[in-house]
């Protein structure tokens, strides 16, 4: 069921909710939460199927802004608020309102979604596209326990992730951490059976997917081992390696759905890591309410502390370069009789490459032991 009221008021809006569930047949309000959606016109039909797909698991109430944008400099002096009222089958398991802000009206969102917030149930705000560079202080993360963005959609990904790690609150969260919860399960359960030295990592994926830096990151902040970012064709991430004292560890999806395992000593095997749709990230992120201390820590780590980033041709590249061999001191012609042969060294020159492999020894990054990796939360 569907109403629709034109320059209409909060006040209106719930007399039409209470309206819209008499006449399906069920007054009682049976949601647990609030979700509050903020989008555009562009993006709000995907925002309301995925929020619309997580009701089934999480019923709420969604209240979705949107903020209109006048086209002449007369209409954005003019206030006004339209809204779509969905109750039964058009609204998933609870209730959705639409909500179209125009005006000056769109700069004050707080004082239109206050008076519609289910009483003593908890509030989630999810910034679909353009998110606050502080969700926190913003007037309507203001109003919430938990704050959801995606660093996927920014124009710039890397730098959105700067700007969560500098501004981040308990309650803060990122669709991007939870597109890589399989992920995490999957190496946590794979370093669960080995007992070996990590020396590094190298996570590969696509350049412009947030997910591959802070599935680098938390391997970085848990492993307390190098981890270096490599660029791949994708789709999203492709391959993390484990580099090990007892041989490489390595996850690799080359399909966005089936994945290779594959352990020191132990044959390849198939794992399901299939790329999960909008509405599941969703409501794995409304499954808690509490803050999320492992993505704070691995986001706290920083982008800026990773490897540098290499595409599959610059790998290749420098694999094929040749080792440069030590340098060895030359035999004078002053060598006495009872010196080595010719093509061996001196005892000097033996010193000096003794002493040159010692410093490089010494340069080479020790393995590190293994701390125990914290698994991740099962989806």
């Amino acid at each position: 069921m569907k109403i629709d009221l034109t320059d209409t008021t909060a006040s209106k809006i719930n007399k039409a909710l209470v309206k819209g569930r008499r006449a399906i047949g069920t007054p009682a309000v049976g949601m647990v939460l609030t979700l509050v959606v903020v989008t555009d016109e562009e993006n709000a039909y995907d925002a309301l199927k995925a929020a619309g797909d997580a009701s089934h698991e999480h019923p709420s109430r969604t209240l979705v802004v949107i903020k209109r944008v006048s086209r002449s400099s007369r209409n954005r002096t003019q206030s006004r608020l339209d809204a779509e009222v969905r109750v039964g089958a058009d609204a998933g398991s609870g209730e959705t309102v639409v909500l179209r802000l125009y005006g000056e009206v769109s700069d004050h969102a707080q004082s239109v979604v206050l008076p519609l917030l289910l009483p003593d149930a908890p509030v989630v705000v999810w910034w679909s596209v353009d998110a606050p560079r502080d969700p926190a202080n913003d007037p309507l993360g203001a109003l919430s326990q938990r704050r959801v963005t995606d660093s996927y959609a920014a124009e710039k990904p890397v730098d959105e992730l700067r700007s969560r790690a500098e501004s981040y609150e308990p309650g803060d969260t990122d669709l991007a951490w939870a597109r890589i919860t399989p992920w995490r399960s999957m190496l946590a359960a794979a370093l669960d059976q080995v007992s070996t030295d990590i020396v590094s990592v190298e996570v590969a994926g696509e350049e412009s997917n947030p997910s591959v830096e802070l599935l680098a990151m938390w391997l970085a902040d848990r492993l307390h081992v190098h981890v270096r970012r490599a660029v791949s064709a994708g789709p999203g991430l492709t391959q993390v390696r484990l580099e090990t004292s007892g041989g490489p560890i390595t996850l690799h999806r080359s399909d966005g759905a089936m994945a290779t395992l594959a352990l020191p000593g132990q044959p390849d095997r198939a794992v399901a890591l299939k790329r999960r749709e909008t509405s599941e990230l969703l409501a794995e992120e409304l499954r808690r309410l509490d803050p999320d201390d492992t993505y704070a820590s691995a986001l706290r780590f920083g982008v800026d502390r990773l490897g540098g980033i290499q595409s599959a041709a610059e790998r290749a590249e420098v694999a094929a370069q040749p080792v440069p061999a030590l340098p060895v001191r030359a035999v004078t012609d002053a060598t006495p009789a009872s010196a080595p042969a010719s093509g061996s060294t001196s005892a000097s020159g033996s010193a000096s490459a003794s002493a040159s492999a010692d410093q490089g020894d010494s340069e080479r990054p020790t393995p590190a032991k293994m701390p125990p990796v914290k698994k991740a939360d099962p989806q």
